[in-house]
């Protein structure tokens, strides 16, 4: 047996794409933001379910991204597991040269989270607020593992927001 050949990027991104992912925004307060900070949000489709006891998660950010810069210095965020009918926002932060996260947040329903000062978003399945516990470069990308300090349910009824080849889509 010979060295294993590389998957093409094209090849990897198109295995990838045919696994469906629940979308979620992440978002933390960047104190450094203007006088008072301000918040930023990212979506994400690479979010999981690490551990029970204690209870972690885990988040993949692109390195060097303005989200893996602000999580590097604030180690308080959270994660909002968006419904089937918010494809709108997940399409907003998902965007590259959006508009300032500032602005966006201005059209998007939320609360502060009490521990985490981030945005939550209202009407999302759950809403999570989490501690990072470690990072770990993994290619071009960071593994942000942290702990889940709260857990909230505000819209548990509803369908879950998925990704899957490419697009938003709803289950069912």
């Amino acid at each position: 047996m010979g060295e294993p050949e590389e998957v093409s990027e094209e090849e990897f991104r198109g295995a990838m794409a045919r696994l469906a992912a629940g979308v979620v925004l992440v978002t933390a307060h960047d104190d450094e933001d203007g006088p008072r900070g301000a918040p930023a949000g990212m979506t994400a489709t690479a979010f999981l379910s690490v551990s029970l006891d204690p209870p972690l998660v885990m988040v993949s950010v692109r390195t060097g991204s303005r989200m893996d810069e602000l999580l590097e210095r604030q180690p308080c965020w959270a994660a909002s597991l968006l419904a089937e009918g918010q494809r709108t926002i997940a399409g907003r932060f998902a965007m590259k040269g959006r508009l300032s996260d500032r602005l966006l947040f201005q059209e998007v329903p939320h609360e502060l989270g009490a521990i985490s000062g981030a945005p939550l978003i209202t009407g999302s399945l759950a809403t999570l607020e989490c501690h990072t516990e470690q990072r770990v470069p993994a290619g071009d990308h960071t593994l942000v593992v942290a702990r889940v300090l709260a857990a909230s349910l505000p819209h548990a009824d509803a369908g879950p927001l998925t990704y899957y080849r490419g697009a938003y889509r709803r289950l069912g």
